[in-house]
């Protein structure tokens, strides 16, 4: 059975980090995405990186948040620093096999972890 489980998430404050985990299992995914929904708000990509750690940001999170793999582990993570209130949201990771900054391209979803950013 193919899953993915993303972890991680808690309440910050503004300025500080937190460092999401996905872990696959049941298969080894080309690409690895984070994507993020805030209340009243469509998903939108976050962040993604590929097999030779090759990475796509959104303007929005480029010099703080940075994605990185352990494949030994089946395992991505998502370290974010210099977190804002806007970064509020329900973050998902996402395994997919092309390179693309849209949601509905990609296969499988983690249920989603939550991160709260207190100004």
């Amino acid at each position: 059975q193919v899953q993915l489980r993303d972890s991680g998430g808690g309440l910050v404050q503004a300025g500080g980090s937190l460092r999401l985990s996905c872990a696959a299992s049941g298969r080894t995914f080309s690409i690895i995405g984070w994507f993020r929904q805030a209340p009243g708000k469509e998903r939108e990509f976050v962040i993604l990186t590929d097999m030779s750690s090759s990475t796509n940001y959104a303007d929005s999170v480029k010099g703080r948040f940075t994605i990185s793999r352990d494949h030994a582990k089946n395992t991505a993570y998502l370290q974010m620093n210099s977190l804002k209130p806007e970064d509020t949201a329900v973050y998902y990771c996402a395994g997919g096999s092309k390179v693309t900054t849209r949601a509905d391209r990609y296969d499988y979803w983690g249920q989603g972890t939550q991160v709260t950013v207190s100004s």
